[in-house]
């Protein structure tokens, strides 16, 4: 019975050996039909997994946010014909803040069986890294664009921190990481804590935990632009 493989990739250029285990290795190289972010990268991906990976006898369907949503069920279409497919996030585990999510609902409903492989994920190996609460957390994805609304929202989710001791996870587009980090450290009270984790699993790894306070009296914050970086709110009772 064929099945829809999610496959992790990496969350930086780092050897994938230390990243991935060997038998997604194995699975991958046995499937030609794949869903992909970005073919160009993807196809990176593989020869990296396997430098004599038949890439001119796959075939791959993009999934971005410029596809349209009305053709997303036909790319499952090889499961009829008993073909595997593989779905490739652009960094990490799809499914996971991934369009590929969009796929794996359009599987589960036709009764496909859907199969996650191991790999790394910037919103566990964070929170891992945090200290933080892991019985009770949340990830909230990208913050409001416009100022106002975005300081809101951080106000609220320190609120619900606070009062629900949850810790609240969320990204920025790496060129706006120093904006949204000051305006966290301009919003949050002093005693709330921050965990800035950047580069996760690459040489340049950086995971920090400190107070809003203790953040605001460091003579030079990390620097953190156009590096993908990922930030926690905790509050202690």
């Amino acid at each position: 019975m064929a099945a829809i493989y999610l496959i992790p990739n990496t969350l930086g250029d780092c050897d994938l050996k230390n990243i991935l285990p060997e038998g997604n290795n194995l699975i991958t190289n046995n499937i030609r039909h794949f869903i992909v972010e970005n073919i160009r990268t993807a196809r990176r991906f593989l020869r990296k997994i396997n430098h004599t990976f038949p890439i001119d006898d796959c075939t791959f369907f993009e999934l971005n946010q410029h596809t349209d949503r009305t053709k997303i069920a036909s790319f499952l279409e090889p499961t009829k014909k008993g073909f595997d497919i593989g779905i490739i996030s652009e960094a990490g585990c799809p499914a996971v803040a991934d369009p590929g999510a969009d796929v794996v609902a359009i599987a589960q409903r036709k009764g496909i069986r859907v199969i996650p492989l191991v790999g790394p994920s910037s919103i566990l190996l964070s929170l891992m890294g945090s200290g933080f609460n892991g019985q009770s957390f949340a990830f909230i994805g990208y913050l409001p664009i416009e100022n106002n609304a975005r300081t809101k929202k951080i106000k609220q989710l320190e609120s619900r921190a606070a009062n629900e001791g949850q810790t609240q996870i969320f990204i920025e587009t790496p060129y706006r990481n120093m904006k949204i980090l000051s305006e966290i450290l301009n919003t949050c009270h002093n005693n709330t804590l921050l965990c800035i984790a950047a580069d996760i699993t690459l040489d340049t790894e950086y995971i920090k935990t400190h107070t809003i306070g203790e953040w605001k009296t460091k003579k030079e914050l990390p620097d953190l632009n156009k590096r993908p970086c990922i930030f926690l709110i905790h509050v202690q009772k």
